[in-house]
């Protein structure tokens, strides 16, 4: 008789767990709970807003538009031969999908202690949509980007490249979601026992960007530092990315198979720091 009861059961809940014993099975199983996340991120985003979800195209726009004015028409940085508008638009969503799925990952705990405490579901879960909730956001910058790419085109100020365009989009959007995601699960481990590290963190991500070149190419950084600036995974994306769409870039092979390898690394990293320390936090969160 127990045996018929013990054969019945689908999953048991031990106190400990492996490093890589990552159940994607159950993952699986709770998609459905993924895909409302995912919706619930979203909109409760914009509701209760005049503008909904137009909100997602009138940030970047209007921060291109400050960067237009003060980097290109007070400062003078170049942008070689792209226009200033598409030069800056590129390098803002690609850094906006790495620093939101960052910051969105690594508060993970912090944010959701309650509902970890009360509910019992795979914890990659919510992590997981708020990534995916960040990539939405991205596709829907990269519409903007389209139409004044399209009007640039019109206008005969660039030509379009499409051998490398599709590969670029498809790195664009899986090295900084994978940095990003992987290095947010990593810290929020940490982040969850020493609440203090949050400002450690916020100080990183906005030096992080004035090294990655979203507001000026890396043909005007000088040499020595432009060496040191490779090894930023989010630097040879950013400009493939510029050269794919736009012509202009700095860029090699090996560089983008290290940007490739970085993501996939930080990210196996991260997951496996989650997955092992993430149930022994609950009480100390």
């Amino acid at each position: 008789m127990n045996k018929d009861l013990t054969m019945r059961w689908q999953w048991e809940i031990k106190p400990d767990s492996a490093w890589f014993e990552w159940n994607w099975t159950e993952m699986w199983h709770y998609r459905h709970l993924l895909f409302r996340l995912i919706r619930r991120d979203f909109l409760t985003q914009y509701q209760q807003t005049l503008l909904g979800p137009i909100w997602v195209v009138i940030q970047p726009l209007v921060t291109v538009l400050l960067y237009v004015i003060i980097f290109d028409r007070v400062v003078g940085i170049s942008t070689n031969d792209a226009p200033p508008i598409l030069f800056y638009l590129s390098g803002i969503i690609i850094w906006n999908l790495f620093a939101e799925s960052f910051s969105g990952s690594v508060y993970t705990f912090s944010a959701n202690a309650p509902l970890f405490a009360k509910v019992y579901f795979p914890r990659l879960v919510i992590p997981f949509s708020i990534t995916v909730t960040h990539i939405i956001r991205f596709f829907i910058q990269f519409g903007l980007f389209v139409i004044v790419y399209v009007f640039n085109l019109y206008k005969g100020t660039i030509s379009f490249n499409f051998s490398y365009s599709l590969l670029a989009l498809v790195l664009a959007v899986i090295v900084p979601a994978g940095i990003g995601l992987g290095a947010g699960l990593g810290l929020s481990v940490f982040l969850a026992k020493y609440r203090d590290l949050t400002n450690l963190i916020q100080l990183t991500i906005r030096l992080l960007m004035f090294a990655t070149p979203v507001i000026y190419p890396l043909s005007i950084v000088p040499e020595k530092i432009r060496h040191a600036m490779v090894f930023n995974p989010l630097a040879p994306v950013v400009e493939f990315f510029r050269y794919a769409f736009l012509g202009e870039g700095m860029f090699t092979v090996i560089q983008i198979l290290y940007s490739v390898g970085f993501a996939a690394g930080i990210f196996v990293l991260g997951a496996v720091l989650f997955n092992k320390l993430s149930d022994k936090l609950i009480d100390v969160v």
